[in-house]
């Protein structure tokens, strides 16, 4: 799918896209997407998240949750993550079981900051937060704010944007390239016996990614599965 201003379009794409046609066999269509207020579009769609007695992920314009252990409240405006998904969910779940207390943190693609406010929530001492996307960037440090988080440092860049190393704890749900692409800068981020909680990877890929890990030097403590998505917990 692409996308560009109504203003911005010019017969010479469409004339492109069908000289593209005489070498590649595929089909297109344009359509006008009326102009609408986005913001009211997704707060009408975004339902709170309650997982167990755990962790409740609302907006600020939905009532307080009860009876759950840790409630995050986000504007997830244009960036990633709602805790709807089933990788983030179960980083959620997999977050549970670890002991976060004065542990230095690393979110590594962190959308909206969810899992580096819960971090955060859990205990841990500092946390890093990095995205690549602007809007991430944006929204990670707006949502700690409304979260009363001040120990989230976000970042606007990738691994390479993260000089400081040492954390006990990465967190990494984005997609099997990326991951694989970092694996060793992220293994040299950690401490000896640091643990890295990785999601964001389809079933069919589990085994490239865990051997690649395994390659570098970690342990699977342990993988869990949501629908067609896994997360696994590894160890340096």
């Amino acid at each position: 799918n692409a996308f560009l201003p109504l203003n911005g379009f010019e017969q010479s794409i469409e004339n492109q896209l069908n000289n593209l046609k005489e070498k590649i066999s595929f089909s297109f269509h344009k359509r006008l997407i009326k102009s609408k207020n986005w913001n009211a579009v997704w707060e009408s769609n975004f339902d709170p998240l309650v997982a167990n007695d755990f962790c409740a992920i609302r907006a600020d314009f939905h009532p307080s949750i009860p009876d759950v252990t840790h409630e995050i409240i986000i504007n997830p405006k244009m960036a990633f993550g709602t805790g709807h998904h089933e990788t983030t969910f179960m980083m959620l779940q997999t977050m549970k079981n670890i002991n976060f207390s004065t542990k230095k943190v690393l979110d590594f693609g962190c959308g909206t900051g969810i899992l580096a406010i819960l971090a955060s929530k859990l205990g841990a001492s500092k946390i890093d937060a990095v995205d690549i996307e602007i809007e991430s960037f944006e929204n990670t440090i707006e949502n700690a704010r409304k979260n009363e988080i001040s120990n989230v440092k976000a970042f606007h860049g990738t691994i390479e944007n993260i000089e400081d190393s040492g954390y006990d704890i990465i967190l990494a749900n984005i997609n099997r390239n990326v991951i694989l692409n970092t694996l060793d800068s992220l293994y040299k981020k950690l401490v000896k016996n640091g643990k890295l909680i990785v999601s964001g990877i389809l079933i069919q890929d589990e085994t490239l990614v865990l051997k690649k890990a395994e390659t570098i030097g970690f342990s699977l403590i342990n993988t869990i599965y949501k629908n067609n998505w896994i997360c696994s917990h590894l160890e340096k």
